[in-house]
């Protein structure tokens, strides 16, 4: 369940509360029964490092996978030797 960080407007008092996201937010302060106002926190999940997408999901490849046998060579220049992949004959 999430954290939620109430201030009261009457005695200036912060608390936090844990609730459901389907719950009503608070309306009143436990203490001083003055109005309160949901406050915006400091969230403590941080995203760091070089993150997901450079780590596994990039599209070029690397290391091994770039020399495998099934990338098919350039011609040569000439085009004209037995083993080019473009000589037919």
């Amino acid at each position: 369940m999430p954290v939620y960080e109430y201030e009261c407007d009457t005695c200036r008092k912060s608390f936090e509360i844990q609730q459901r996201m389907a719950d009503a937010p608070l309306s009143s302060c436990p203490e001083c029964e003055g109005t309160v106002k949901k406050v915006m926190s400091m969230s403590s999940f941080q995203l760091k490092g070089g993150g997901w997408y450079a780590d596994g999901y990039a599209s070029t490849q690397k290391g091994a996978d770039a020399s495998s046998s099934s990338a098919i060579p350039a011609p040569c220049s000439s085009g004209s030797c037995a083993k080019c992949p473009a000589f037919a004959g």
